[in-house]
């Protein structure tokens, strides 16, 4: 099979596009032919040796993914063409990938198999942050940074179908646009300088109850500016590179709450709860109320340029590699 590998710690172009064997399922994986694997900014961190999980080297990067099982290991539940979707530690930038079969769930009739990759990491991590870490409820207001990206516009999106009002912040006007299309009430530039007295004035002062943070860097320090008495800020990254400093006075002073969303995690520590809430997201999914944006379909083959781009902020909601074009 055709598959990325990274024999040392390098930068996307330094990755080399092997022939490796097509792999065999170990006591409780399936093999997945893999339709399409999904990229997240942390496959840009893992593959320089800068994430938090380290692969023995050499490996293959990518751990998002949908496809169909065509082979299965010992005490595996799942049966051989079943279409499953879910994650991997590593290896999903390849034709076949071994996953554990907890880590995946069957992808429903009527759902494209290829857009399905677009699902767990986003909409998973949206989920845990908006309900299980910020309990946010119906009538309240939340801000997401980096609206227009993969866990910004999923963030967008499901706040909307919860019933939230959803303000959004991106970079541009193109991007801020693409986020009222998904169900933003507004959109603010945070190119502008102005953007954060503007969030102020839409919110009569007050502020808002819950800001996503997948960014960090100075956008932290704004974002706790704008919550209001007894918010949450939710930090799922720092695309921006810069870890922030929380000053504890000021979660003190305005009775706030600055929380972790780490969905991975999560998942693996409450395996039914995890699949559960899989199941209530493609329900959304089937209903119209949430939808991934996959603004590119790229052949595995232009992974290093595709992996670039997202590092470097020119994408736009999901990036997928299809193993089955031009491979």
């Amino acid at each position: 099979m055709k598959a990325w590998q990274v024999h040392d710690w390098c930068t996307p172009d330094q990755m080399q596009w092997a022939d490796l064997p097509v792999p065999e399922p170990g006591p409780g994986q399936v093999r997945v032919r893999v339709a399409a694997a999904a990229l997240n900014f942390l496959d840009t961190l893992m593959i320089g040796g800068r994430y938090q999980d380290r692969p023995p080297l050499p490996f293959t990067p990518g751990c998002e993914l949908s496809g169909t099982v065509d082979a299965v290991g010992a005490g595996a539940s799942l049966a051989v063409g079943t279409r499953v979707c879910g994650l991997v530690p590593y290896g999903a930038f390849a034709q076949f990938a071994c996953v554990d079969g907890a880590d995946l769930s069957p992808v429903p009739d009527g759902v494209d198999l290829v857009s399905a990759a677009a699902l767990p990491v986003v909409y998973g991590t949206a989920h845990h942050a908006l309900v299980e870490r910020g309990r946010l409820r119906n009538d309240e207001t939340l801000l997401v940074l980096a609206a227009a990206g993969g866990v910004g516009l999923a963030t967008v999106q499901l706040g909307r179908a919860l019933g939230l009002r959803v303000l959004a912040a991106a970079g541009g006007t193109n991007k801020c646009t693409l986020c009222i299309e998904h169900g933003a009430t507004q959109a603010f530039d945070y190119g502008d300088p102005s953007w954060v007295g503007q969030v102020k004035a839409i919110t009569d002062g007050r502020g808002v109850d819950a800001v996503l943070d997948p960014v960090g860097g100075d956008y932290t320090a704004q974002a706790l500016r704008l919550l209001a008495f007894g918010g949450r800020l939710l930090i799922v990254g720092f695309a921006a590179g810069a870890i922030p400093e929380i000053p504890a006075n000021r979660l003190l002073l305005k009775d706030l709450s600055a929380l972790g969303v780490v969905w991975g995690a999560w998942r693996r520590r409450n395996r039914p709860a995890a699949a559960t809430q899989m199941t209530a997201l493609f329900e959304l999914w089937q209903q119209g109320a949430i939808s991934p944006l996959v603004s590119e379909r790229r052949p595995l083959s232009e992974a290093p340029q595709a992996i670039a781009d997202l590092g470097a902020r020119r994408t736009t909601g999901k990036v997928l590699l299809l193993p089955g074009v031009d491979s």
